[in-house]
């Protein structure tokens, strides 16, 4: 998987990118597989809204899934709407992760909205 912000800025384990660079939607190309295989997309951040009072325990900030292997996320079903950690000052950990499967999703969104309690589930 290849992540990269504003077209220049990739991001690598442990990679430091301002707040400002990361409030557009990435791209995120999967690797591996073939058309005919499907990847899902998740982008989360643990302890939220920070280490010192994470509360919200984690927060989901986008889902993408049945994207064609070999392609990019734009090529995907977008079942959460990206959104940028807030607040945009100091430091967020986030966690991209890819998953693969053979066959498209079958996604009930009405039970991931109920599950995430996230506004913007499609």
């Amino acid at each position: 998987m290849i992540v990269t912000y504003n077209s220049t800025k990739l991001v690598f384990n442990g990679h430091e990118l301002y707040p400002s660079a990361v409030v557009s939607k990435p791209r995120v190309e999967v690797q591996g597989g073939d058309l005919r295989s499907f990847f899902t997309l998740g982008y989360d951040r643990p302890r939220c809204p920070g280490p010192s009072d994470p509360y919200l325990r984690e927060h989901l900030h986008w889902i993408v899934t049945d994207i064609p292997g070999t392609t990019d996320a734009s090529f995907g079903r977008e079942i959460i709407s990206y959104e940028s950690p807030e607040p945009n000052i100091g430091i967020h950990r986030l966690i991209f992760c890819a998953l693969q499967a053979e066959t498209q999703a079958n996604c009930n969104c009405a039970i991931l909205q109920g599950s995430f309690q996230h506004p913007t589930v499609r």
